[in-house]
């Protein structure tokens, strides 16, 4: 990574997008892109909870804040055309598996309709843009094997989730092949790539049937955890791992348009974690975090899933900065801090972790 061009160098000045700017991740791009001395344009629902770290940005950062839904065809489409923005990231989902259960139509609609309609606005725009859509490593077929998913994988989707966000990679693909096709990239100026993450943790995340918020919550409340699925594997990484990776592939793609496709990002292969395994390095540090195994039914969720990263290390020289001791001590230290300024210990947490590879 030392030797890529410095993320500052590109990301001055450059008009960039976020759709779900007030969610979890995209607050913290926000964050980052601030830092980058971007200008951000930022389009959401309103955030969930007053404690969402999208409450605590200050909105002189942006340089357009609408809150909005990305159903919302006509405002959408108005706000992008007025924006014209360099680069693109498409955070706004539906982001729950157990959500989609309760309610599978809108988590459809969001998804899958809420991609389209973005991709059909970009058609439009008079200049050069890279789009990163944000899907999910749920995107593929789940064999429940110990094999790493590769890009190339099947796609699939038990739940309304994660077919959902398949369904949105092949909105995706469509659209690449049709309208954005590379061998007509003179004529378009357009490049789109998807991006698969695990399963991102970081301080600011008050997610409803989240690991760690439901941590956070108990250690607060001094009330016991209920655990479900403890011997669940999952690929857990700290979420400016997979968002600097998303702007290191805007970047990259931006000048080389030929690498546009999709990505997977996660942790080393041997980070991965059981629930439980999570729970016991947690309570290292956390001696009054009470567990209660939650043996009553629940749907259906992926038992074991783990990401191949080894497209993105090779086209990036990207790779994860942090173990998962590492993660857990960072997300706690942002949960638990003294909050007297929670941008500021934001923007801190920032500037260290690109410290580890000297990126800005």
């Amino acid at each position: 990574m030392e030797n890529m061009v410095s993320l500052s160098e590109f990301y001055n000045n450059k008009k960039i997008y976020v759709t779900g700017h007030s969610g979890f991740k995209g607050a913290w791009l926000c964050a980052i892109l601030h830092r980058l001395k971007a200008k951000i344009f930022g389009y959401s629902l309103a955030p969930k909870t007053i404690k969402d770290l999208y409450n605590f940005l200050p909105k002189s950062i942006f340089t357009n804040d609408t809150i909005n839904n990305i159903l919302n065809y006509d405002a959408l489409k108005n706000d992008l055309h007025l924006a014209q923005p360099d680069i693109l990231f498409h955070f706004a989902a539906q982001p729950l598996v157990r959500e989609s259960y309760k309610n599978p139509l809108d988590t459809f609609n969001t998804n899958i309709i809420g991609t389209s309609n973005i991709l059909e606005i970009i058609k439009g725009l008079s200049q050069k843009c890279v789009v990163v859509c944000i899907t999910t490593d749920k995107v593929y077929e789940n064999q429940e094997w110990d094999y790493p998913y590769r890009e190339n994988d099947r796609l699939g989707g038990y739940d309304p989730y994660s077919a959902s966000k398949a369904a949105a990679e092949l909105v995706i693909k469509s659209f690449s092949n049709s309208f954005f096709n590379i061998n007509n990239f003179s004529t378009h100026q357009k490049s789109i790539c998807s991006v698969r993450a695990g399963n991102v943790v970081g301080g600011g995340d008050w997610s409803v049937d989240r690991l760690i918020p439901d941590v956070i919550k108990s250690i607060q409340n001094n009330q016991i955890l209920k655990l479900r699925n403890p011997e669940a594997t999952r690929p857990w990484q700290h979420v400016l791992e997979p968002l600097t990776g998303y702007l290191l592939l805007a970047e990259k793609v931006y000048h080389n348009p030929i690498l546009q496709g999709a990505y997977n990002f996660g942790p080393l292969h041997n980070e991965e974690l059981k629930v439980s395994e999570l729970i016991k390095i947690i309570q290292k540090n956390y001696h009054e975090l009470q567990v209660l195994f939650d043996d009553n039914p629940h749907p259906h969720e992926a038992g074991k899933l783990a990401l191949d990263i080894s497209k993105v290390t090779k086209t990036l020289n990207w790779k994860p900065q942090l173990n998962a001791n590492d993660t857990i001590q960072w997300t706690f230290d942002w949960y638990f801090q003294n909050k007297t300024d929670i941008f500021q210990f934001t923007k801190q947490q920032i500037d260290k972790y690109f410290s580890l590879f000297n990126k800005i």
